[in-house]
Order: C-alpha cells, then structure tokens, then sequence
C-alpha cells in the first residue's frame, strides 16, 4: 500500500507557477529583453536635438534635458536605464539571490545573441535580398549594411558584458549595502546609491573600450582621448539624470508588485519579503 501510495503521488500533475514565480519570470523576461536591445541598438551614435523651450517656466522645467542639447550619445541609453530599474525592484521584493541570478541570465542570453549574430552576418546573402526603398540596389550593399549594424556589436557586446557582470552583480551588491545602512528605510538612498555608482563603472569599461576600439574612431577624425572622455562624462550625466527620474518609479513599481503579489507595505522592511 505504501509502495502504491509513492507512485500516486509521482504521478500527480505538477503544480503550476505561483504568482510570484510568474511575476519574476516576467521581471527577468523583461530584463533580458531590455539587455538583449541594449546591445543591439547600442552601436548607433545619436546627436540630442529636441529643441524644447529655453525660456520661461517650461524653459526650467526643460533644463536638464536643454543641458544636453547637440552633444552625442550611444542609443544604449534608451534601454540600458531600465535593467538597473529592474534588478532594484527584483532586489527589493525577492532578494539579492535572485536578482543575481537574473543578471547571469542576462549574461547568458547576450553571448547566445553574439554568437547569431555572427553567425548571420556571414551567411551568403542571396541576390534578391535589396532594399530599393533606401538605396540598396544590390545584395552587396544589403550585406555591407547589414555587417555595419550587426558586426559591431562584437565589439560592443564584448564591453558590455566586461561592464554588464560588474555594474549589475556591483549594482545588487551596494542596494543591499545601502539597505542595510539605511536599517530598511529611505528606499531613495539605496535606489540612487546603487545605481548611480554602479552606472558610472557600466560607463567608463563599456564607452571606453568601444569607442577607442570598436568603432574605428582616432584622432584623424576628431576622436582623440578628450572627446572619448566627453562622451563618458556626458552620457554617464545623463544615466544619472535618468536614475533620479526613475526614482518615483522604483516607489510605484513597488506598491504595485506588493498589491499584486499580496505582500503587506512596510517601509521599515529590513529584508525582502519573498528572499
């Protein structure tokens, strides 16, 4: 009967995920996406031209963005800000460990993209494959286009994840830090704290090695060290502008996976509640 017993209950249908398992599967889906398009859209250089009021009350609600007016910045700041929004929360609500291990899927999922893009950079292209529309006439412009948007983030994708490792497992490690300075409260300080050193260190490995080595930039075309560190300094301000901005965020993503996940508000909280 005991023998019996054992095989019913091997055979019982596995429970299916809690809300709380599926809601982290969704945070680390949504981190690796935003990693994954980081790398991808990261080669592309950009001149900021938003051309908002100067004057005026609208003038000095738009003055930290005017600060930036006409300097160059990679694309990478359009996604990248997000990953560190997220390894906070998941840090917050389910704990150092699991935060961590979202950062090694993301790690894991940025080589397995590195190594297809490789791989269909140097596929033959087929003599059908143009693009008329944007002056693509042949399958040999098709391919140079297609290896200059693709073939970079080789390059890139190598800093990236020098600086993606660090800043993020840096980046869990000091909220945690600051978490326990802070004995549970201010969520701002271990928000800023974290991010905003942690971005710094993503800003110089990963702007530094791409820029000097992966873009084919030197001081004939006016890249020498000055303008590199430049861009460093300037698009580091920006994540850290960023950083401040998304702290109402990290408040309101909170509440709304407390409210979703049943777990009672405690803003004196000295531990995760879920870790």
């Amino acid at each position: 009967m005991a023998a019996m017993s054992e095989i019913r209950h091997e055979l019982t249908p596995a429970q299916p995920f809690s809300r709380r398992e599926a809601t982290y599967a969704f945070m680390a889906a949504l981190f690796v996406v935003a990693l994954v398009l980081t790398n991808v859209i990261g080669t592309k250089l950009f001149v900021v031209d938003l051309d908002l009021p100067t004057t005026g009350f609208l003038g000095w609600i738009c003055a930290p963005l005017n600060f930036f007016e006409g300097e160059t910045l990679t694309s990478g700041i359009l996604t990248y800000p997000l990953t560190f929004l997220l390894t906070d929360l998941v840090s917050e609500i389910w704990g150092k460990r699991r935060a961590s291990i979202m950062v090694i899927f993301g790690f894991v999922m940025s080589l397995m993209m590195l190594g297809i893009l490789q791989m269909a950079v140097r596929l033959s292209p087929s003599p059908y494959w143009t693009q008329s529309g944007f002056g693509l006439e042949d399958a040999a412009q098709m391919q140079n286009a297609f290896a200059a948007v693709f073939a970079n983030p080789g390059v890139l994708l190598g800093a990236s994840m020098c600086a993606y490792l660090v800043a993020q497992l840096f980046d869990v490690r000091l909220y945690h830090f600051w978490w326990r300075v802070t004995k549970g409260s201010h969520m701002w300080i271990r928000n800023n704290g974290s991010t905003g050193v942690s971005q710094l260190v993503d800003t110089i490995i990963v702007n530094g090695i791409f820029l000097h080595f992966g873009t084919g930039f030197g001081p004939e075309n006016g890249w020498d060290f000055e303008r590199i560190v430049h861009v460093i300094w300037v698009v580091y301000l920006f994540k850290l502008m960023l950083a401040l901005i998304d702290t109402p965020l990290i408040y309101g993503g909170k509440y709304l996976l407390e409210r979703f996940l049943g777990i009672a508000h405690d803003p004196g909280r000295v531990n995760p509640p879920l870790a």
